[in-house]
């Protein structure tokens, strides 16, 4: 997000700044900041998991404990970013496998094997190289 002058976010300044009408705007704010996104990935469990975080940001009247409740749900969205990011890459990287038609040895074949394609696409050399440049944290797979 876009900080100020003096490195702060719009929505530290709700968080900070305690009100009956700041606290519906950091409501709306994060409705369509995290859950909107979370519904459009199809992150059901994720939301299931930020929903009771948000709302225990919500209600916490002390403004250090929810200024801590606010940096652990930016954080658990970062961490779900990382993940959705790295799945589209993978995606990506299979799709163009698939559409190439070539193999790793060089031959062309006619039709690929989706599961061949996917296990022979580089994503496991692209990703973890791609999550260490950006700063992520890369993830095995166990396939």
């Amino acid at each position: 997000g876009w900080k100020d002058g003096n490195g702060k976010l719009a929505m530290d300044y709700l968080v900070t700044n305690w009100t009956g009408e700041n606290k519906i705007l950091l409501q709306m704010a994060l409705q369509c900041w995290m859950f909107i996104r979370l519904d459009r990935w199809c992150a059901k469990s994720w939301r299931n998991i930020m929903i009771p975080l948000v709302n225990t940001l919500l209600t916490e009247d002390d403004k250090d404990r929810r200024m801590n409740l606010f940096i652990e749900a930016c954080s658990k969205l970062k961490e779900y970013e990382n993940v959705e990011a790295a799945s589209v890459l993978e995606l990506a990287l299979w799709k163009g496998k698939l559409k190439s038609g070539w193999s790793n040895d060089g031959a062309k074949r006619q039709a690929l094997d989706r599961g061949e394609c996917r296990c022979v696409c580089g994503s496991n050399i692209v990703i973890p190289n791609v999550a260490m440049f950006l700063g992520m944290i890369a993830t095995t797979r166990s396939d």
